[in-house]
């Protein structure tokens, strides 16, 4: 899912989204609450209509603000306390109230509010954020005026620490949810760590419901976390790479700001067929990225993106055609062709049947 926080992705129209044939963007609960505000989108008829998006969207809570907004905010058992960004007034998100506003934005997918603590923190406060999670969840669930219309999502917390995952994937595969969410973690943490806990939670979760797994959008991260059972990610790395000049390729990352790229008259990337790659030259974007600057970053957002859907495409369809093992390997091997691939990728593979060395 591409972020578009306030209904839109930076540097790309919904038309362009639809182009690039995304099914699902994402809007942010706390931000469009503050602007253009949940009655706004309401009386428009909800966040597609305002947006001009014909396909779906999913609604995050707000409970991330409480670590990308942290100086801003203080958190109680009632909820969490803002200091608006816009004119400096406090502002209580609690599960009630996040339920409304979602409920009104008009998303697809709704998510329960959790107690977010970054992925690196450790010690009793990942224990409260894990309990205080399920009772949140409790409280949206009771709050949720749509459930015959929006999807309510709930978020698995816990860290870094197996038991308190375990605790807290048990009582969410209890109250047999739409979907599930894997939070607190792409956060900077150890990837070895990382991918045992996603693969933790997803072995857990019902095979027949939706897993989230929230803030992942590096290429190899997506198929890796896809062989280990995740279906759903969100995150602003693609089209925010763009804005530093770099585009995603089959074969890795390039800065299309390097000398390199002066003369050379190629696409972006040949395997790529969106119209970017069809019709620009690797010098073009080079030459003009310190020019004009803005139409540049948006043919690069628009490339990153269609990349990052063709590579889900791909994943998806190598599943249905029962090869998705033969796929992942050659993905992975083309990314790395150049260097070697990292330990974590190799184990986390062979754990689910698909080993990347010779045994």
């Amino acid at each position: 899912m591409p972020v578009g926080t306030q209904a839109s992705v930076k540097g790309l129209t919904s038309e362009q989204l639809d182009e690039i044939n995304c099914p699902i963007v994402l809007g942010n609960t706390f931000h469009l609450a503050l602007r253009p505000g949940e009655e706004t989108l309401d009386q428009l008829g909800g966040i597609q209509k305002f947006m001009s998006w014909p396909r779906s969207v999913l609604t995050d809570s707000g409970g991330f603000q409480m670590v990308s907004l942290l100086e801003l905010s203080k958190l109680t058992e009632e909820g969490v306390w803002f200091q608006s960004p816009m004119d400096g007034k406090d502002m209580l998100l609690s599960p009630e109230r996040s339920i409304a506003i979602q409920n009104k934005i008009g998303a697809d997918i709704i998510m329960a509010l959790d107690d977010v603590v970054s992925s690196t923190t450790t010690g009793p406060r990942v224990e409260e954020a894990t309990y205080r999670t399920i009772r949140w969840l409790d409280r949206c669930w009771n709050a949720h005026g749509r459930k015959h219309d929006q999807a309510l999502f709930g978020i698995v917390q816990g860290g870094l620490e197996s038991k308190l995952r375990d605790v807290c994937l048990e009582e969410l595969v209890k109250r047999d949810l739409p979907g599930y969410a894997i939070g607190g973690l792409a956060g900077g943490e150890d990837k070895k760590l990382f991918w045992k806990m996603v693969n933790q939670c997803t072995d857990k979760l019902p095979k027949n419901k939706p897993r989230y797994c929230m803030g992942v959008g590096y290429p190899v991260d997506l198929i890796v976390c896809v062989a280990i059972g995740v279906d759903m990610f969100d995150c602003v790395y693609p089209a925010r790479t763009a804005r530093f000049g770099t585009a995603l390729t089959w074969d890795g990352t390039i800065k299309i700001k390097s000398s390199s790229m002066i003369r050379d008259y190629g696409p972006l990337d040949r395997q790529c067929c969106c119209k970017v790659c069809q019709q620009y030259s690797r010098s073009f974007l080079h030459n003009n990225f310190g020019r004009d600057e803005t139409a540049t970053v948006h043919l690069l957002t628009y490339h990153n993106i269609a990349h990052i859907s063709q590579l889900m495409k791909q994943l998806r369809e190598s599943i249905i055609e029962g090869v998705f093992p033969d796929v992942v390997r050659s993905l992975i091997l083309q990314h790395f062709q150049k260097e070697s691939i990292p330990e974590w990728i190799c184990d986390a593979l062979a754990a689910v049947q698909i080993p990347l060395k010779p045994s």
